[in-house]
């Protein structure tokens, strides 16, 4: 940029700076426009990306393979692990829809008497034996009288649905672009030094670099990774019990998993619900035993798994992950924690520079008297 001199006065330079600028922010607005529509995908590579280079870096050193065939293992393999379960969950909520769409067709419903053991039940027994039993002796007034209701619920879970399929079609679109990431790691992450360098200084580039990769392990593995653990405890056993519509269940845990909420909201219904159709036996209890504690296992594993390796506090980690997944959905699961963390850092960072550290007092030296025997007189 051209200094102001005789020769070139300051409305000039400033029309220069003006005209520079302009062209400056319509690059960046053209450039955002046209990216934008891959944005989500390529965040969600970077996510998928940094979140399993320690394995492929593990693996390259273990097998002796090239970053690009340990890339291309590690994609596969993720493909195939997650579309066993998508396609059995997929099934199951195709079972489930078709069954309730019989049941409505020609508004028709079939509503099973109440079983003698609800009205046994404490408090709320004999309410819902009644309401029950008046449901099963005249279904179809119940279903004129909550059919509009049903209709609205089922096209709203048809919505979600729906979402989450485009989301999980989006999720495995990103591991092949994950996977070249990942193939070219090394220069992916000096890249990222160079930008994190030239933002925030030579001293603190480095680290912002770990602290954004760290920070994304963490939710990875603390959030995102808890609730698969745990659908993936539950789900089986729902199956195995005969439980109905036991895939829609397992998606519920999931999605319980990920908004934070504990998975006991969907157990102990169906705990109550197998001993209410199965009575108690040794099956029974053994699933009770088993469901209950699975569904309590995030209040274990979130201490071990959310914070580790990060040197934000866990809270701060646990905020952003939860205010930017209520204001971004599940990307913002992740970009949340990683903005508030380098914000924490940059905030004690300036602290740090602007407030003197308190002064160590000096240490106090105590001088005891030395007692000295007089010596002989002349």
């Amino acid at each position: 940029m051209r200094s102001p001199d005789a020769d070139h006065p300051w409305p000039e330079v400033l029309m220069d700076v003006l005209l520079r600028a302009v062209l400056i922010i319509l690059l960046a607005v053209f450039c955002f426009r046209f990216f934008h529509p891959f944005l989500s995908l390529m965040l969600w590579s970077i996510i998928l990306a940094v979140t399993l280079y320690p394995l492929q870096r593990l693996l390259s050193r273990k097998w002796s393979l090239g970053n690009g065939w340990t890339a291309t293992i590690i994609v596969v393999a993720a493909i195939l692990i997650l579309a066993v379960p998508a396609l059995l969950l997929g099934d199951s909520l195709l079972t489930s829809a078709v069954g309730a769409l019989k049941m409505l067709e020609g508004d028709k419903i079939h509503i099973p008497p109440p079983w003698p053991s609800v009205d046994d039940w404490p408090v709320v027994g004999p309410r819902i034996h009644e309401a029950w039993q008046l449901a099963a002796n005249d279904p179809q007034a119940l279903l004129e009288k909550l059919g509009p209701r049903f209709r609205q619920g089922a096209l709203k879970l048809l919505g979600t649905l729906a979402g989450v399929a485009s989301g999980f079609l989006l999720f495995i679109a990103a591991l092949p672009i994950a996977g070249i990431f990942m193939a070219y790691g090394t220069s992916g992450t000096a890249a990222a030094e160079r930008v994190a360098t030239s933002l925030v200084g030579p001293l603190r580039g480095h680290q912002f670099v770990t602290l954004c990769a760290a920070t994304i392990r963490a939710v990875a593995q603390g959030v995102i990774g808890i609730a698969f653990i745990q659908t993936l405890l539950i789900g089986p056993a729902l199956v195995l019990m005969g439980v109905p519509a036991a895939g829609l269940l397992a998606l519920a845990v999931l999605m319980l998993g990920i908004v934070q909420l504990p998975a006991t909201l969907i157990t102990i219904p169906v705990i109550i619900y197998v001993f209410a159709t199965q009575g108690a036996s040794a099956g029974t209890i053994v699933f009770a035993i088993y469901v209950f504690i699975a569904g309590l296992a995030d209040n274990v594993l979130k201490p071990l798994l959310l914070g580790r390796g990060v040197e934000v506090p866990m809270p701060v980690i646990l905020i952003g992950a939860l205010g930017g997944m209520i204001t971004d959905g599940l990307l913002g699961l992740f970009i949340g924690p990683v903005v508030l963390g380098v914000a924490y850092e940059l905030f004690w960072k300036w602290v740090d520079e602007h407030v003197p550290q308190p002064a160590e007092a000096a240490p106090v030296v105590v001088v005891e008297p030395v007692e000295t025997t007089p010596g002989p007189t002349p």
